[in-house]
């Protein structure tokens, strides 16, 4: 059976609580030009991962170059997340994910891909030295 490489929109991280969340409890790894925030939880929802990439209008001002980085990252993760998704649910576990560009220069997208894929990986390390819950 082959596996399709998708990025639907229940796999997006939405709404204010859930990030803020995130954000105030998860923990952080700096991968450059991605810093990566993850927070692994015992699994609710139907997906494995919640994934929000952000690119800052502060480093970027035209929305063009913005718009590229995040369609980049997003493409990068899509194509990496299968690893991770299959060890978190043999785990039982759920993970949120958001991965902020942090650099001042615009990278191409083998870089950012192998960078997602070094961060990917030390998500998978933390996920499989996290216990399983009982259930």
């Amino acid at each position: 059976m082959t596996t399709r490489n998708t990025f639907p929109k229940k796999e997006h991280l939405c709404g204010e609580i859930r990030i803020g969340k995130l954000f105030n409890e998860g923990k952080a790894f700096i991968v450059y030009p991605l810093r990566i925030v993850y927070s692994i939880e015992p699994k609710i929802d139907a997906v494995n991962a919640s994934v929000m990439v952000n690119v800052p209008k502060k480093r970027f001002k035209r929305a063009v170059k913005r718009n590229r980085l995040k369609r980049l990252m997003r493409e990068a993760y899509r194509l990496n997340k299968l690893p991770l998704s299959e060890a978190l649910n043999s785990r039982n576990l759920q993970v949120h994910i958001a991965f902020n560009y942090v650099s001042d220069e615009e990278m191409d997208f083998e870089t950012i891909q192998a960078k997602m894929k070094t961060g990917l990986q030390r998500i998978m390390e933390k996920v499989e030295q996290t216990e399983s819950p009982i259930g």
